[in-house]
């Protein structure tokens, strides 16, 4: 196997742990560290309920990790 192969695939690796690290921290609000920067955001004024209702509002706006982190919670 190449050595450019392999270092592909270390970096697909660390990337995706990292993904997966950021989307599941309960202590950030329930959200987890991947809505923290759209919470703050679009939804700084809101607080519990209201702020879940607006970011649910402004879902189309929402990075990528958020918007999962989102559907995973809504899903349980």
């Amino acid at each position: 196997m190449k050595l450019s192969t392999i270092m592909m695939a270390a970096a697909l690796v660390a990337a995706s742990s990292s993904l997966v690290l950021a989307q599941d921290a309960p202590a950030a609000g329930g959200r987890g560290a991947a809505c923290r920067e759209d919470a703050a955001k679009f939804c700084a004024d809101k607080k519990g309920p209201d702020r879940r209702a607006c970011m649910e509002a402004n879902m189309s706006k929402l990075s990528a990790g958020c918007k999962a982190v989102m559907a995973a919670r809504a899903g349980k």
